[in-house]
């Protein structure tokens, strides 16, 4: 090959030196004191294969070495990184941004010829602006596209520069562990065409899948339709940050005709813009959702409500919310119950009442006269008597029955005398062993 790096021939004046990298943010990392290892003529470019400057870093902490890959010269045509081949301006691959900016491929794909087109390149490098891009992207960088403002990367990706996969963590042999200074994570599907990407189609702008990824991203996009109501003129604009200011929305925004009002609320990061006319307010929205960045942020915009629609309750006074479509398959409400069944929940039958006996669960309100049925008394809640208790019940039911009120609060409850719940009266002092219905009286009643 004529141009390689061991051909001793006349073409050696046309290698490239260089002192810097063209490069993108990712690439370069985050660090402002990074180290870069330089070595001339190391490497021959894999778009030209003439022999160019290489140069070799790491962009920060937990990452991998990277290098140049392309000379300065093919990343000057294309306008792209020397290291990732996507674009400086907007982060991405040459085949999305060719199809949006409807630039040719005018590289020759041949050996002479593009070493004929690689020189006279340089030529026009060296006698005119080397800033500006050259070739078939010159003029085209400052149009901006739909699709561009819409795809575009505002922020460096460093995941990107992540290490390499382990292969023997994946069979489970590595020894390294954290020490290790590749990643120990699953590798991704073989079948993904996103596994299978070539340096020269990504730098042509050829069956580059990523860019049929972002291509197909970008058809499925929605749109932002205006609401029907013609009296909304209200623009809703999301993810301002810290750094955008109501001047800054106010610059960009008055290009689409006048505006009313611009209500800035910092606690939220969003902003409100009025327009005064509703053909101002649809401009202003459609060339700028998906598109709108200003100093670094991607703004959101939607379309407001009006306020009127906000705080006007229906005249039948019902909830503003629409209601919902019910589930299917669900069952529907159950109904009330009657009110006859009072505090009976399970809706149990009464238990049969016999002459002279009343349940000691019944409620007062159920009870009857003695030896009558239940309900006699009107319902309500019976009247209370000392201390905030019921009466003690012995207005019914045999003597045996009747029992004493319960006691206050904080005072012990008391045996009852002689003549109650069973105890038979006697004379003098009334002691425990006395009780007929302790456990072991002769007359205790036997389980």
């Amino acid at each position: 090959m004529a141009t390689s790096k061991g051909a001793n021939t006349y073409n050696r004046q046309n290698w490239e030196d260089s002192e810097f990298p063209v490069l993108c943010q990712t690439c370069l990392g985050d660090n402002p004191y990074i180290r870069m290892m330089k070595e001339k003529y190391g490497k021959e470019c894999k778009i030209c294969a003439r022999p160019f400057t290489v140069f070799r870093w790491c962009p920060g902490a937990r990452m991998r070495f990277k290098k140049t890959e392309v000379c300065q010269t093919c990343s000057k045509v294309k306008n792209i990184c020397q290291t990732c081949l996507l674009d400086l301006e907007y982060g991405l691959p040459v085949q999305v941004r060719d199809a949006a900016l409807k630039v040719a491929d005018t590289m020759p794909k041949s050996e002479v010829n593009r070493e004929f087109y690689t020189q006279n390149l340089e030529r026009e490098i060296s006698d005119g602006d080397i800033i500006n891009p050259i070739g078939s992207m010159a003029g085209k960088s400052q149009t901006h596209s739909d699709m561009l403002l819409k795809l575009a990367r505002t922020t460096p990706y460093y995941k990107r520069n992540r290490p390499h996969i382990c292969s023997f963590w994946v069979k489970g042999e590595c020894k390294r562990g954290e020490e290790c200074p590749y990643r120990h994570d699953k590798p991704t599907d073989p079948d993904d065409p996103l596994a299978d990407q070539n340096i020269k189609d990504r730098f042509h702008g050829i069956n580059d899948p990523v860019a049929d990824k972002l291509l197909k991203r970008y058809s499925e996009m929605p749109k932002l339709e205006p609401p029907e109501d013609t009296a909304i003129t209200t623009l809703y604009v999301g993810n301002l940050g810290d750094k955008v200011e109501e001047k800054d929305l106010k610059d960009h925004f008055y290009q689409f005709g006048e505006i009313r009002s611009i209500n800035v609320v910092p606690k939220q990061q969003c902003a409100f813009v009025q327009f005064t006319n509703r053909t101002s307010a649809e401009s202003a929205a459609e060339q700028s959702f998906n598109k709108l960045i200003l100093k670094g942020q991607r703004l959101n915009i939607k379309w407001g409500r009006s306020q009127g629609q906000q705080q006007a309750p229906k005249k039948d006074g019902s909830d503003t919310e629409a209601m919902m479509e019910p589930v299917p398959g669900l069952p529907g409400a159950l109904p009330m119950p009657p009110e006859e069944l009072g505090t009976n929940y399970f809706n149990l039958q009464p238990p049969p009442m016999i002459p002279g006996f009343m349940p000691r669960g019944m409620p007062m309100h159920m009870r009857g006269p003695p030896g009558g049925p239940p309900g006699g008394p009107p319902r309500g809640p019976p009247p209370m008597g000392p201390y905030g208790m019921r009466p003690p019940r012995s207005n019914f039911g045999p003597p045996d029955m009747r029992m004493m009120p319960p006691p206050p609060p904080g005072v012990m409850p008391m045996r009852p005398p002689p003549g109650m719940n069973g105890v038979p009266p006697t004379g003098g002092v009334h002691y425990p062993s006395q009780d007929p219905t302790r456990m072991g009286a002769p007359s205790a009643p036997q389980n």
